[in-house]
């Protein structure tokens, strides 16, 4: 009875809080969904590594996403460097461009002209393009050969008009006559192995030469570090001289001798050469050849005070150092006077003459002009009297033609003849070149309506092309930007000399050695070569250089 009247209560309280909205059948709702929750089991806790797992899944999805989208990206840009389109073909009407050489000042000038506005005619002994700063380490195997290399037809092929490759070296140039004759001079030729061929303007960028200083044996017992095969050629000698110590029965004074490495230049391209040989030493011949690992010297030879002097003073007591710590010996104020088979004849800073016995000598000291450019400063004596190169006005027009430009090492500017400078003064002559393509077709459409019949509607034309002749004439001069110096020393150390505001920023270390091979893969010409050098630096850290000799 108790128990009646209490729910009685019960109910009544309820009716009484009720809302209006809350009806029987909403009461009937609530009181499944009630038991419906009191008789179903709580669901288990995820466990607590459920999330990590999760966000694992959708980090390792992105990342796969990620680099499946960036190898295709890679794929079709190299699909389509590999299948250029097609181009136009040359133009009768137009004028024709003949550029000699295909070094930085060239290949420079060819990436940036637009061959619409010529034919173009490419005429030089390579077929490529080398990235000569990456040279010194072809040299101990670091790089592929043909990891730094380009074919000149990459670059023309990607041009809007067809251009004309030739492989075949310039013997003579008529600035008068305006034709260059070129020679074939590889080793299987056709019925045609010489000829010649009209220009209307020329790029003259063949470069230079080593300059052995007329000391004797130069040329017969040491290797040059200027062309690829130069390097090659050291790689080869090199291991040579590895084996043949490691030949029974060899005095150890033979040994040192063989295994004593002269470099004579103290440039930047000496400096690289030394310390990639160290670093070929104590990366690899140390596991390979431990005999012989301690004995190997290098000796770096400078004719000048210092090594590098295009750099800052503490940038080159910091080589000094690395050097001394990398047991390197640098011999400044000394100067080579023979070069013998088995030893090398220098010249102390007391004047005294001292006879070094060594294995192989690596010559990186000086640049000469070749005998084409010789020849053609001959032809205008009176305006080419500079004996460094070719004479160039601020445009770099050769003094005494109106048809000639002279660029790189072959000509003689106010500026260090480096790959920097080559590089810049190929890209302002491509614009210099576009100027005067346009200023020829205003002179033919000027030409074109004078001498028809004058109008009313043509005489403002005339007056506007003449208005823009005056303008086309106008060119700009060159001027040089200086972007740093960088040089590589050994022991995954580099120095660089940069610009930084109104000053320089002078660095070296392990971190200017990345920022040097950072500033290299950006500076190659294309993502083969890019991914070439990569490569190579990859596989030569994971599994050393290669110590096969050919």
């Amino acid at each position: 009875m108790q128990v009646a009247r209490v729910r009685s209560v019960v109910g009544k309280s309820l009716v009484k809080s009720r809302p209006a909205a809350f009806t029987p059948h909403t009461r009937l709702q609530l009181t499944r969904r009630t038991a419906s929750t009191e008789s179903a089991p709580l669901a288990p806790p995820p466990p607590p590594n459920s999330r990590f797992w999760r966000r694992f899944l959708q980090t390792v999805g992105g990342v796969t996403l990620v680099t499946i989208g960036s190898l295709g990206a890679f794929y079709y840009v190299a699909q389509k460097d590999k299948t250029p389109g097609v181009q136009l073909p040359h133009d009768p009407e137009k004028k024709t461009l003949v550029v000699l050489g295909s070094g930085w000042g060239a290949t420079s000038l060819l990436k940036s002209l637009d061959t619409t506005d010529y034919n173009v005619i490419v005429i030089s002994p390579k077929n490529y393009f080398l990235f000569t700063p990456l040279l010194p380490s072809v040299a101990v195997g670091t790089l592929n050969p043909r990891s730094i290399i380009q074919p000149t037809r990459y670059v023309t092929r990607h041009k809007t008009r067809q251009v004309s490759v030739i492989e075949a070296s310039a013997t003579e140039v008529d600035p008068i006559a305006k034709t260059v004759k070129f020679a074939d001079t590889s080793e299987i030729q056709g019925e045609v192995a010489e000829t010649s061929i009209k220009y209307d303007y020329l790029v003259f960028a063949v470069g230079a030469e080593v300059q052995t200083f007329g000391i004797p044996g130069v040329k017969e017992h040491s290797c040059f570090m200027k062309e690829l095969e130069d390097a090659e050629k050291m790689q080869r000698r090199f291991l040579d001289c590895l084996e043949s110590a490691a030949f029974p029965g060899q005095s150890q004074d033979e040994v040192n001798r063989l295994l004593h490495m002269v470099v004579v230049g103290g440039g930047p391209t000496g400096v690289e050469v030394s310390g990639e040989i160290h670093d070929f030493l104590e990366e690899d011949l140390r596991s390979w050849y431990p005999e012989l690992a301690n004995s190997v010297r290098i000796t770096l030879v400078e004719a000048l005070p210092s090594v590098l002097p295009m750099f800052s003073k503490q940038l080159i007591d910091y080589t000094e150092s690395t050097f001394k710590e990398a047991k390197i010996d640098i011999l400044t104020k000394t100067m080579v006077k023979e070069i013998k088979e088995k030893s090398v004849v220098l010249q102390r800073p007391d004047k005294s003459i001292v006879e070094v016995p060594c294995g192989l000598v690596i010559w990186a000291a000086g640049n000469k002009l070749r005998k084409v450019t010789q020849d053609l400063m001959a032809r205008l004596p009176q305006a080419q009297t500079n004996r460094r190169g070719v004479a160039v006005d601020a445009h770099l027009r050769m003094e005494g033609t109106d048809s000639i430009w002279a660029i790189g090492d072959c000509a003689a500017t106010s500026y260090a003849p480096t790959a920097q400078v080559a590089s810049q003064q190929g890209a302002y002559l491509a614009r210099i070149l576009a100027q005067i393509a346009k200023r020829d077709n205003l002179e033919v459409r000027l030409k074109t309506l004078q001498d028809g019949p004058q109008t009313e509607e043509t005489k403002p034309e005339i007056a506007s092309i003449e208005r823009q002749l005056v303008k086309t004439e106008k060119l700009r001069p060159f001027h040089y930007s200086h972007q740093g110096s960088l040089a590589y020393i050994g022991s995954d150390k580099a120095i660089a000399d940069l610009p930084f505001f109104n000053g320089n920023l002078a660095t070296g270390g392990v971190a200017t050695f990345l920022f040097w091979r950072s500033a290299y893969l950006s500076t190659l010409f294309s993502l083969r070569n890019r991914t070439l050098v990569a490569t190579d630096w990859i596989k030569v850290k994971l599994f050393g250089r290669d110590v096969s000799r050919e």
